[in-house]
């Protein structure tokens, strides 16, 4: 009988609202921590300072371009992980070629507002005379945040053509996480 009592007394505080002050106060006076960035919150581009122009006249070995999102929103806001990139090509027969991923490990990064963080995407590039069908010839690229579906579209800057290696197990073009 005495459990049932208890269980009755317990039940009776929780109703009465007694069992919220068994939160700590700390807890309750905790800043949030911050949610994860949507493509909305942000901005994007190619970096094309002299130092982040990738070399893509030069064809004996691999290169980078970067491109960068800021947050544009009024609040804090995490990116985590690989962008989505699909490069479409300028050539008929480039089509879309949706860019494989490193092995390079993400880490979260916050970005308070107006702050940016850049991620790289490695690129081999070939010799104008390398036959149109070994080449892919960069025009737009989609560029999704990571954990979003919604994407921006932006106007590749710097020319040149890349081998042509989408159906490759390990291209030599691919990308990095954010933040590297």
């Amino acid at each position: 009988m005495k459990s049932k009592l208890t269980a009755v007394a317990v039940a009776a505080a929780v109703v009465a609202g007694t069992a919220a002050t068994t939160v700590p106060a700390s807890a309750a006076t905790a800043k949030a921590e911050p949610t994860r960035c949507h493509t909305a919150d942000l901005k994007a581009g190619f970096a094309t300072g002299e130092d982040a122009r990738p070399e893509m006249e030069q064809t004996a070995k691999q290169t980078q371009a970067h491109i960068w999102f800021t947050n544009q929103s009024k609040r804090t806001c995490t990116l985590s992980g690989f962008a989505g990139v699909d490069m479409i090509g300028a050539q008929k027969t480039d089509g879309t070629w949706s860019l494989a991923r490193s092995s390079t490990k993400p880490e979260k990064m916050t970005l308070g507002q107006g702050d940016t963080v850049d991620f790289s995407i490695t690129l081999l590039p070939v010799a104008g005379s390398t036959p149109q069908k070994e080449k892919f010839v960069p025009a737009t690229f989609l560029v999704t945040p990571p954990n979003e579906t919604e994407h921006f579209t932006l106007k590749w800057p710097f020319g040149g053509q890349i081998l042509k290696q989408d159906g490759a197990t390990h291209p030599a073009t691919y990308l990095n996480p954010v933040g590297r």
